[in-house]
């Protein structure tokens, strides 16, 4: 059971609180913390995960590579060491799989699942079982696998692997980074080759990752920017040692803090630059934001540097819909800077926030409309025009409804900073899911501030 499915609902007002100093080092990146867990798994052998995210999201898919048969514990030092059963090895898990909140682990662990002669039940808490699987049932069934779902490709839903699965060539219908992964995963234990085509680029986590680990993987790029992504079938995996990177999308949130909180100098330790990941940085530069890279390197086929971000006046941009993949998590954080903007911000191209977490689009438009910034909500983006850094009214007398929706928490805390009577979120708890030190660190580098 997830945290945010048993006890009572914890408010919190978030409150202008002076300038964040120092420095602070996010959690493990999630992408790169999910894949280090199933690709450990099944390859044979001892591997040694650091920096894994903690969140409840990632314990899930530990829970379920547990549940088929792999050894995957953490150590008293924080490391993790996962001793993997092999591909094609996997077992038949004895009860349902209970994904909590987390789309990444659903839709990658059914990819894994598609190609093995075993069958899994998914269950999910309330938000995850409204959100549709339909995306990835459809290419796992053509590789032979037999989804039987509720209503709308939605969970619970029971999973029969193919065996053997059958090689496929998929174009990707919608950029999603889950769906290629789903389809990359289950090609590992097909015999053949199996290819996912990528008109538009998204995360590339599953190839580097998969290459590092020993898999046969090609990736082909055509003259129109198309991605065709080849894996050769039956590979086998080699254990590895990982270091996870920390996750561009949770240190968005401080970075996106530090740019609008007058004052601020703040340094955000160890983010993961992927380029497929991080357009929200180069976004936020185009906006005037002081964003300075320090010492960049190398780490597990990720480039890896510390941020330091100093408070900077923004102005608003028409942001490229190309690069919505890129950072399609980061919109919620990236309209709250948009509402402290000089002039207006126009977002396109964003219809997939409609079938996140939730409808980012329209409850991020209420939450800011709500704190007094002037928002416009159309079929595939916002338009905001921003205070031009005058503080934000701040919260009514309602709590803003997060609809369990981590990233809408977090980046209405960060708004509550930067208003002026603060900003009442009605539940903290989803943030757990993600980024379960945000609270603390937040609340650490307001105190560096004052204190400076």
């Amino acid at each position: 059971m997830t945290a945010h499915s048993a006890d009572a609902m914890r408010p919190r007002r978030f409150l202008p609180n002076g300038p964040l100093r120092g420095r602070v080092r996010v959690p493990g990146d999630k992408s790169i913390s999910h894949r280090a867990i199933m690709l450990t798994s099944l390859a044979v052998g001892e591997s040694r995960i650091s920096g894994l995210l903690e969140g409840e999201d990632v314990l899930a898919t530990a829970a379920a590579m547990r549940a088929m048969g792999a050894q995957v514990e953490r150590t008293g030092s924080g490391e993790w060491l996962v001793h993997g059963v092999g591909v094609g090895a996997l077992l038949q898990p004895g009860q349902a799989l209970d994904m909590g909140n987390s789309g990444t682990s659903t839709r990658l662990l059914m990819g894994l699942i598609a190609s093995h002669p075993i069958q899994a039940t998914f269950v999910g808490d309330g938000s995850l079982s409204r959100r549709p699987m339909g995306r990835v049932i459809e290419p796992l069934s053509l590789m032979g696998a037999d989804v039987t779902a509720t209503v709308g490709g939605r969970l619970p839903l029971i999973l029969r692997g193919a065996s053997p699965a059958v090689p496929i060539r998929y174009r990707l219908p919608v950029a999603s980074a889950q769906v290629k992964s789903a389809v990359l995963l289950a090609g590992l234990n097909t015999p053949g080759e199996t290819t996912v085509v990528e008109p538009v680029p998204t995360r590339d986590h599953s190839e580097r990752m998969l290459r590092g680990f020993g898999a046969e993987l090609n990736v082909e790029l055509e003259p129109d920017g198309t991605r065709v992504i080849t894996v050769r079938g039956e590979a086998e995996l080699r254990p590895q040692v990982i270091e996870v990177p920390g996750d561009p999308s949770s240190a968005a949130f401080f970075v996106v803090a530090a740019l609008l909180v007058e004052g601020s100098d703040l340094t955000i330790e160890n983010v993961g630059l992927n380029p497929t990941r991080a357009a929200l940085f180069d976004v936020l530069r185009q906006m005037g934001g002081s964003i300075e890279e320090v010492a960049r390197r190398d780490v597990g086929g990720e480039p890896v540097a510390d941020l330091r971000v100093r408070h900077s006046p923004l102005r608003g941009i028409e942001v490229d819909p190309g690069v919505a993949p890129s950072m399609i998590d980061e919109f919620p954080i990236l309209f709250v800077a948009a509402a402290m903007a000089e002039g207006r911000t126009t977002t396109s191209g964003l219809d997939e926030l409609r079938v996140k977490e939730s409808d980012r689009l329209a409850v991020m438009a209420t939450a800011l409309a709500a704190s007094g910034a002037r928002v416009e909500e159309r079929e595939d983006g916002l338009v905001i025009d921003g205070t031009g850094g005058e503080r934000l009214r701040g919260g009514a007398n309602h709590p803003i409804t997060t609809h369990l929706d981590h990233r809408i928490a977090m980046s209405m805390a960060v708004a509550g900073l930067v208003s002026r009577s603060g900003i009442e979120i009605d539940d903290t708890r989803p943030i757990a899911t993600s980024f379960p030190t945000f609270e603390a660190l937040l609340d650490g580098a307001a105190a560096e501030g004052t204190s400076a």
